[in-house]
């Protein structure tokens, strides 16, 4: 497998040896690293910076994981705050599902701005997916079973962010895409420095490669594990 050298932020670590796997196995470690539970859903995080593929990633799984569910950190704090939503995520979100119940919220932002509509994930589910910038964050710790994280070139993740965003208009023009990523980044860095999601994390994934690869496989590696000889 051919990788890239990722251009990281100050401060977070490159994590390795990458191996190339099927979209099952991180399935199956994050599973392992979550432990037997009963009456309710495994609840993992998808942390990782904006626009280095948590979305992505989460959309791999839960394709992967029969009887599964994804939960963006962007719904929740959608017009609220950018990074202060764990409360209502622990509130709203993840103590109902770690009571086995189901999940229909309507978060303040979107009761303030008229937004139809709630988020909503059934009982009876076996993997509960979290997903985005902060799911695994220190706070919520106690409610998660398992962490993965993805890590990707920090130039590579602005121009995934502006093209996604200048595509779908959410922002206006390039022009109003660029000026959110930039108001966004003044909070996101120092939040990421600060929260540092990847020493929680039970598996990484990569989201900067040139691997001739399809989509049923990915980039991955376990923190500690060391290099085969």
């Amino acid at each position: 497998m051919r990788l890239v050298m990722m251009q990281l932020p100050p401060g977070e670590p490159a994590a390795g040896p990458w191996r190339l796997e099927r979209v099952g196995v991180p399935v199956h470690l994050l599973f392992e690293a979550a432990g037997p539970v009963q009456g309710r859903p495994r609840i993992v995080a998808v942390d990782g910076r904006s626009g280095g593929g948590t979305s992505t990633l989460a959309t791999k799984l839960h394709a992967a994981a029969p009887g599964s569910a994804v939960v963006h950190t962007d719904d929740v704090a959608w017009h609220h705050s950018f990074f202060d939503w764990s409360e209502l995520m622990a509130q709203d979100v993840l103590e109902p599902l770690r009571r086995g119940g189901a999940v229909r919220c309507s978060p303040p932002g979107w009761q303030a701005m008229g937004r139809p509509g709630a988020i909503e994930v059934p009982a009876g589910l076996g993997l509960v997916l979290v997903e985005g910038v902060g799911a695994g964050r220190r706070e919520l710790a106690q409610l998660l079973d398992a962490v993965v994280c993805v890590q990707c070139d920090i130039a590579e993740a602005e121009r995934r962010a502006l093209a996604r965003d200048a595509a779908a208009g959410t922002h206006g023009d390039i022009e109003g895409a660029t000026r959110f990523w930039h108001e966004w980044m003044a909070q996101e860095i120092p939040f990421l420095a600060a929260q540092r999601p990847w020493e929680r994390a039970d598996v990484m994934v990569r989201g900067t490669t040139t691997a001739a690869h399809d989509s049923a496989h990915l980039a991955l590696a376990i923190p500690g594990e060391k290099p085969s000889q």
